[in-house]
């Protein structure tokens, strides 16, 4: 047998079991007893709906990544991808053109197998629980829009890598890496201005209290941005979430509507500290640094790859592409993504204890942040005892209790720094 499909077998198997395996652990871990830090926030009530919760996606996550894996290894072994090429190429358009045919016709067949998930999830799941908000026309303008931005966006971004690999030969990654990258940036800039209005509505925050705290806030930290805005989450979830986009005097707050509902403004502000906070330690463009870095080494794998034709046997290709290369390519690095996610993990976990320590040290709004990340995780119904196999392979943040925990601590060495005058001159950022 082709040894490039028992590879991709396994591969695809192995997950599997992993996933398997580590979302039994976690369930096995749920407790029923509240955890002493969250008394007063989950009654005995709320906290079983969040036990029931978590065993309910759980339980439907592992049904959709069965149905998976039962129809794309017969796909495989049946030759569906080759027959898909077979069909594009009836077309007789360009290597390019057929090749974003090829790309478009399998996104649409991913999208359409996981649409009926997408819509459970949404509309029973989410809603049996109070989350959704999302109504029919949203859920379907939403998958419409996301269509087009793919075909508009995408598009062109491939046709290029798809050009580079045909007519720069063994140049192609190193170019490709230089595209790529500038178009990540370049959608950091432009994706909070032409993109995120395409689904939500952005409006500036009302003047108030908040906007006069974040305001000076940000002006005594020297934190440049462009304004806060607030965004009408509550369209589709109940869920409060904050973000910042852009870079320099182009960076923006975002807050969800709902996380101005559910939270005080000094919950508010030391959240925010929390995420200024990973500009001014440097966490953005470290990350984008590894981003690149990653990116590189993709591409310089797949060189080693896109014209293997023991690759193209094991799909049952009958002629070899740059573009189905792409697509094959993808199962053989699952595994290093996965690698590089747990490595990536581990040090965003560390980040996001230094943001907090950041937040802290900066407003002195240990208790509010504390609060507010309990509120985040009450009004989330989210797990607070996650099996430490689950948050080694999957958490890009600590899970809340180690988070409480080391607040308390950081926030504990806070006060004593503060009431010691040569300590307060020596602290700096913890």
């Amino acid at each position: 047998m082709n040894i490039y499909i028992i590879v991709i077998l396994v591969i695809l198997v192995g997950e599997y079991l992993l996933d398997l395996i580590t979302e039994r652990l976690n369930i096995q871990r749920l407790t029923p007893e509240v955890p002493e830090p969250f008394k007063g926030y989950y009654d005995e009530e709320k906290y079983a709906q969040s036990q029931t919760y978590t065993r309910e996606n759980t339980k439907f996550g592992l049904i959709q990544s069965t149905i998976h894996l039962v129809i794309i290894i017969p796909f495989i072994l049946l030759g569906g991808f080759n027959f898909v090429d077979q069909l594009v190429r009836g077309f007789h358009y360009g290597s390019i053109i057929t090749g974003l045919l090829y790309i478009l016709i399998l996104v649409v067949l991913m999208t359409l197998l996981d649409l009926p998930f997408s819509i459970y999830d949404t509309f029973v799941i989410e809603e049996k629980y109070g989350f959704n908000k999302t109504t029919v026309k949203t859920f379907i303008l939403d998958i419409i829009k996301s269509f087009f931005l793919f075909v508009i966006v995408g598009g062109p971004i491939l046709a290029v890598i798809l050009w580079f690999f045909e007519k720069t030969g063994a140049m192609a990654p190193l170019y490709i890496w230089g595209v790529v990258t500038l178009f990540q940036v370049f959608m950091t800039f432009i994706a909070p201005v032409v993109i995120f209005p395409i689904f939500n509505k952005f409006t500036p925050l009302e003047e108030g209290d908040l906007k006069s705290a974040i305001k000076n806030y940000a002006r005594e930290h020297n934190f440049q941005m462009k304004g806060v805005y607030q965004m009408d989450g509550s369209k589709r979830t109940t869920r409060a979430n904050a973000a910042f986009t852009g870079f320099g005097k182009s960076r923006r707050i975002i807050l969800y509507d709902t996380l101005i509902e559910k939270h005080t403004t000094d919950e508010l502000v030391a959240m925010l500290a929390h995420e200024m906070g990973h500009y001014k330690l440097g966490h953005v463009m470290k990350t984008m640094v590894i981003n690149f870095i990653e990116t590189g080494l993709m591409l310089f794998i797949l060189s080693l790859f896109i014209n293997n034709r023991g690759l193209f046997n094991a799909f049952k290709m009958e002629e070899m592409s740059i573009y189905a290369g792409l697509i094959f390519f993808g199962f053989l690095y699952s595994p290093i993504s996965m690698l590089i996610s747990i490595i990536t993990n581990i040090f965003s976990r560390k980040m996001e204890y230094d943001a907090d320590q950041y937040s802290v040290t900066t407003t002195g709004k240990r208790d509010a942040l504390i609060t507010g990340l309990k509120k985040l995780s009450v009004d989330s119904l989210s797990n607070l005892t996650p099996h430490p196999l689950k948050v080694f392979f999957y958490y890009g943040h600590p899970p809340v209790l180690q988070r409480i925990k080391a607040l308390v601590h950081v926030g504990t060495r806070f006060i004593a720094s503060e009431s010691n005058p040569q300590s307060k001159k020596d602290r700096g950022i913890l």
